[in-house]
């Protein structure tokens, strides 16, 4: 079955869905004969998901870095735009561009800003990478770097939008919803798709970056925390009984299943499945936050000092959920803002952020790959969009959103490792080799994971919609 068709309520008939439902709740028979499949599922005989070809990647882990971080001061060595540091850019760069906070005055002001960070070549591969970046540096042997990526939507909010679900409107499905409706999860006690935050505050645009817009709301991403209860109110009270709480459940779902019946409205099915996860959620994610069954060796490779939430918590939190078949885990981490006002300088906050994600991402794809898991785990390690050559003064200079040049990492999961795709002028202001569009890069991602980006769709008022919209193309030179 393609994946266009699988629980699509507007390609399957109510009849058919009543009478599955009525089947497993009435034959001891077909329920045996779904255990019998699922144990067989698990055992690798049958195939769960309708992918288009074999799979290179099995699960996603992507860091994103919420803000733009600014590719001159981290990855994209630019010699020349230091040397010309001061200096007006030339009106024909501008001409035709939309940048945020721009203003009648903004020429004026364009004067090009060289970075003040020193950079190194690294590894086999001679990447650039900036000093606020050592330990990344140091696996640049396992990385692609395309340091020629673009996107359309300037402002915070609508990129992060358009760099989650491939759209800057909201409603649609955000890739981690994509990615667990296509091929699903071959987790039972733990949701699909879990976000995991961090940073000074959480992503702007909220929920809608991980939500299923109008897929089924059991293929949104559910956010944990990562201290205390993963999800609040998950903990039953101690006076109540197990037992007394899965009677309560099932009559539960008895009266849904009969409202089911009535109006065959499918997120009552949702509403089923999400009763008996969080049930069974109770022991499964307890267990997944404590860590203390990780050696002092594996903290200390983190860098993990303490119990407090940190990214470098949530990335060994990752970890631990794709080890238990979580198939999409997404971390944010802000604040990568840089407009030089408070809280957004390139010198002092830069640094601080980079020191809260430098250590932790490079600890997670070595321990990735020490444990095997790296070459089935897709990597990814990216914003929203990057900032400009030129300089915004506002408390200290700055830089301000830029949506033509960026960069992005990839790791593991069939990409090519040590290997860089993509090329920006020397001003760092416009590709010159291999421009890399958001769309490309879902296609390349939904490739890795055995999904043809143009056969993975879903029906929905008339029309049939796909992560890529009608766009997009893999990236052939990055693949392993």
């Amino acid at each position: 079955m393609k994946p266009s068709l699988v629980n699509n309520p507007e390609t399957e008939s109510l009849e058919a869905r009543l009478t599955r439902r009525h089947f497993f709740g009435r034959c001891g028979l077909g329920l045996g004969a779904v255990a019998l499949g699922e144990l067989l599922r698990q055992d690798g005989w049958a195939a769960p998901s309708p992918r288009q070809f074999a799979p290179q990647a099995q699960n996603v882990i992507y860091l994103f870095m919420a803000g733009g971080p600014s590719q001159l001061e981290l990855y994209d060595y630019k010699p020349r735009l230091k040397a010309l540091n001061g200096q007006a850019i030339p009106d024909s760069y501008l001409e035709g561009r939309r940048f945020a906070f721009m203003n009648s005055t903004f020429k004026e002001r364009s004067t090009l800003l060289g970075s003040r960070r020193e950079f190194t070549q690294y590894g086999q591969s001679g990447m650039w990478v900036s000093e606020l970046l050592p330990h990344i540096g140091g696996i640049v042997d396992e990385i692609t770097m395309v340091k020629s990526c673009a996107t359309e939507l300037f402002n915070h909010a609508p990129a992060k939008l358009f760099m989650n679900t491939g759209s800057g409107q909201f409603g649609r499905p955000s890739i981690g919803a994509w990615v667990t409706y296509g091929i699903g999860s071959e987790c039972d006690d733990l949701p699909g798709f879990v976000v995991l935050q961090s940073g000074s505050r959480g992503p702007r645009g909220g929920a809608v970056n991980w939500g299923s817009g109008f897929l089924p709301s059991n293929y949104q991403g559910v956010p944990f925390r990562g201290q205390g209860d993963p999800i609040l109110n998950l903990t039953p009270p101690d006076e109540f009984f197990a037992r007394s709480q899965k009677q309560v459940i099932d009559e539960v779902n008895r009266l849904n299943l009969r409202r089911l019946a009535e109006t065959g409205d499918p997120e009552i099915m949702t509403r089923i499945a999400a009763y008996e996860m969080a049930f069974r959620m109770q022991s499964s994610a307890p267990e997944l936050i404590d860590l203390s069954d990780e050696s002092q060796a594996v903290l200390d490779l983190y860098g993990i000092s303490s119990d407090e939430p940190s990214y470098a918590r949530n990335c060994l939190l990752a970890r631990r959920l794709i080890e238990r078949g979580v198939r999409f885990v997404q971390l944010y981490h802000a604040n990568w803002d840089s407009h030089g006002g408070p809280g957004e300088t390139l010198q002092g906050d830069l640094e601080k952020v980079c020191r809260q994600v430098d250590q932790a991402s490079a600890a997670l794809v070595m321990d990735l790959k020490k444990r095997g898991l790296l070459d089935q785990t897709l990597v990814v390690w990216g914003g929203e969009f990057g900032r400009t050559p030129m300089g915004e003064n506002r408390n200290t200079t700055g830089r301000n959103h830029h949506i033509d040049a960026f960069t992005t990492w990839f790791a593991g999961g069939g990409v090519r490792p040590g290997f860089q795709l993509g090329e920006t002028d020397e001003l760092g202001f416009e590709i010159v080799r291999d421009r890399v569009h958001v769309h490309d890069l879902h296609a390349t991602m939904l490739h890795l994971l055995g999904l043809d980006h143009k056969q993975l769709t879903y029906r929905f008022q008339g029309r049939d919609f796909r992560l890529t919209d009608v766009h997009g193309n893999v990236l052939e030179k990055m693949l392993s």
